[in-house]
Formats: C-alpha cells, sequence, structure tokens
C-alpha cells in the first residue's frame, strides 16, 4: 500500500461516525414562543437539531440549526454547550447551554431539558437571553 492510500484510509478513518446515529424528537416553549426539533445524535457527544418556531405563518417561517455538545453525560443528566443559526424572523447566531434530566430509570431516551440560548440578533445588533424548557425524546 502506497503513501497516498495510507493517508487517505487515515483521513476517512479520523472523519468517520461509527455506527451509533440516533434520530430524536423535541419540544421547547417559553413564556412568547415554542419550538419543535428533529435531532440527530452523531455520536453520544455531539448531535445537531432542525428547530422549527412554532404558531408563525408562512412569512415568519423561523428555522433555527443547531449543533450540540455534551461536556458532561451522567445517567441522570447531560450538560450540553451548542453553536448554530436562526434565520428570517430572528437573524442571527445562537449559543443554546442546556441540561437534560432523565428522571426515570426505565426510560433514559427521555429527557426534560432546561436551555438558556443567548441569540445575537444581527438586523438589529442585539443580544436576546432567551430561556427555555422543553422535552426531547431519542428514538432508536
Amino acid at each position: 500500500m502506497n503513501l497516498k492510500h495510507q493517508i487517505l484510509i487515515l483521513v476517512i478513518t479520523m472523519f468517520s461516525f461509527n455506527s451509533y446515529s440516533q434520530i430524536s424528537t423535541s419540544f421547547y416553549l417559553n413564556d412568547t414562543n415554542s419550538k419543535i426539533a428533529i435531532g440527530y445524535e452523531f455520536n453520544e457527544n455531539l448531535w445537531g437539531d432542525f428547530r422549527m418556531y412554532s404558531g408563525t405563518n408562512i412569512e415568519n417561517f423561523t428555522p433555527e440549526i443547531v449543533l450540540n455538545y455534551n461536556f458532561i453525560k451522567r445517567a441522570l443528566y447531560e450538560t450540553y454547550i451548542g453553536a448554530g443559526l436562526s434565520l428570517n424572523n430572528i437573524n442571527g447566531i445562537v449559543l443554546p447551554v442546556g441540561i437534560g434530566i432523565k428522571p426515570f430509570e426505565n426510560l433514559k431516551k427521555l429527557s426534560f431539558n432546561i436551555e438558556l440560548t443567548p441569540t445575537y440578533e444581527t438586523d438589529l445588533s442585539d443580544l436576546l437571553i432567551r430561556g427555555f424548557i422543553g422535552i426531547r425524546y431519542v428514538l432508536k
């Protein structure tokens, strides 16, 4: 095997994900907004969400795309931090920080989430600090 093939195998190995991937669904709300999400877990620590604010008409269609990283993962909870973009009604950069609490021993795929989502609104050059509570379920 020549050097090119060895380098190619090394690069593929470095960037490949194992067969862990899973789909999740979530619902978040606060006193003014709610959003639903479909997520994809790449591995035990890295997961992404496509979030859509609910209750909006087509002109206010506001998706949010977020990539999250679990930096502490325990049997009863996991904490995460993320980064992403929100588009249309709110145009900006989102930086969610949250905790997912798993209170049921027999339902480890279910978590109740508390999330702080600072958003830098680029159109208004303003920082929005929003908090959400939610529920998340990982499908297998």
